[in-house]
């Protein structure tokens, strides 16, 4: 079977790298996040495990949240076309 790759694909494809960047990007600025990373008076607070924890989820989630917004968004509007 022949996949046909279009505009839309790769718009989803970008969409998705882009938030896949920007989501780690903006957990890292979180006041949260800094104090576990060493941020903290004398490093109160001080917790590593964070990288492993939550990193892998905010990333996955940086990833298809904007994935699944554009794909909603490309149904719904292919939908409108092909009812007219």
């Amino acid at each position: 079977m022949k996949r046909h790759v279009d505009g839309v694909t790769c718009g989803g494809c970008a969409l998705s790298a882009a938030g896949a960047t920007a989501a780690p990007l903006l957990w890292l600025s979180m006041s949260r996040t800094q104090r576990h990373l060493g941020g903290g008076f004398e490093n109160e607070g001080m917790d590593f495990t964070v990288l492993l924890t939550e990193l892998p989820f905010v990333v996955l989630g940086g990833a298809f949240l904007p994935l699944l917004a554009f794909t909603v968004s490309a149904r719904l509007r292919e939908r409108r076309r092909n009812a007219r």
